[in-house]
């Protein structure tokens, strides 16, 4: 399964994003290049915990969704977020790629950068667990984008 732990992934990761433009062209949804970042940055800043997320109203019912979720099923298009990840203003996308790269570089320094171990809809994540998630949650946005 895949972790965004593995340097190969984060590698990947990162030449998929350097192909990614302002006007890169979404094939779902609504957000715009700049938007996608920022909401991808605040995502990986729960993990490390440099934002905390209010626990969501039915979490008690999100950890039977989280082996689902971490499986190797890819996301659905237009799944939903919590409202704390939603990106309703206009971004510049060199000031949110700058702070997407530089939250992913923390992230990416390894497991012992994860201080969170509570997800605020699925429950008790594992460092395992986050790094699945956070792969697949920036892979699900990079296709959403075609890179």
């Amino acid at each position: 399964m895949k972790t965004f732990f593995d340097k190969t992934i984060q590698e990947d990761l990162q030449t998929r994003l350097e192909k990614l433009t302002a006007q890169t062209s979404c094939q779902w949804g609504k957000m715009a290049p700049a938007q996608m970042l920022a909401h991808c940055t605040v995502s990986l800043q729960v993990p490390v915990g440099d934002i905390q997320v209010a626990k969501h109203p039915l979490r008690f019912i999100g950890s039977l969704f989280k082996k689902t979720l971490l499986g190797e099923k890819p996301f659905s298009k237009n799944s939903p977020t919590a409202k704390e990840f939603l990106i309703h203003q206009k971004c510049d996308f060199d000031t949110e790629k700058n702070k997407f790269v530089a939250a992913f570089n923390k992230a990416a320094q390894g497991p012992s950068t994860i201080t969170c171990f509570h997800h605020p809809f699925f429950g008790k994540m594992t460092t395992d667990d986050w790094g699945r998630l956070i792969y697949k949650h920036l892979d699900h946005h990079l296709q959403q984008f075609g890179v």
